[in-house]
């Protein structure tokens, strides 16, 4: 379910872009739907604090933080209901464990937009070849693709991603816990400077 919501909110980064995609939406969403909407909130502000200086505009195809505030919310959650409960530890170790995921994300964005092209440089023919249904099934297309690869990589990483929490936190020693601790505080810290950076270069502020 989790993966298929997600799958749902990627597509805001490509069709409607209404914020849903955002990380503290998608991931408060999340958190509503497996029953800890808290925990999704919190989540979906430390992704949104490290990406807020990343944002789809033109043909820059981003990191996708909304896979990221998916896979942070559902694995945290996940994962707390197997051990006990959800702590400021185990949701830092989501973050540092589901962070790459963004990047790794891109890269199916980018075959995707690629893919998108080539079917674009055929509208034309098409339309005078099969009328112009044929750009509405070409729409319909390039929606299926992201639904389609954003879902299943949902569903690989989170799984995968909650076995892992599942099997490493419980395992860890006193201080690398206090270290998750430190880094639980830290990163808010660390966005906020972000977000400071963006302004002081770009001369605007970066908002939801």
């Amino acid at each position: 379910m989790v993966a298929l919501l997600g799958g749902l909110l990627c597509l805001d980064r490509l069709v409607l872009q209404v914020m849903l995609s955002r990380p503290l939406a998608a991931a408060s969403l999340v958190g509503l739907v497996l029953g800890d909407p808290l925990t999704g909130v919190i989540a979906g502000a430390m992704t949104e604090l490290l990406w807020i200086d990343r944002f789809q505009m033109g043909r820059y195809i981003p990191p996708n933080d909304t896979v990221v505030g998916v896979l942070v919310s559902g694995g945290t959650i996940m994962a707390g209901m197997k051990l006990g409960g959800v702590s400021p530890e185990l949701m830092a170790l989501a973050v540092l464990l589901f962070a790459p995921a963004a990047f790794i994300a891109r890269k199916g964005d980018l075959a995707i937009a690629r893919s998108n092209k080539r079917l674009s440089d055929t509208v034309t023919e098409d339309v005078l070849r099969n009328g112009a249904g044929s750009v509405t099934r070409k729409h319909y297309l390039a929606m299926a693709k992201t639904f389609t690869l954003s879902s299943v990589l949902l569903f690989v990483l989170l799984v995968a991603g909650t076995m892992l929490l599942q099997g490493i936190f419980p395992v860890l020693g006193e201080r690398f816990v206090r270290t998750l601790n430190l880094v639980y505080y830290f990163i808010p810290v660390l966005g906020v400077s972000v977000a400071l950076s963006t302004i002081k270069i770009r001369g605007a502020l970066p908002v939801f």
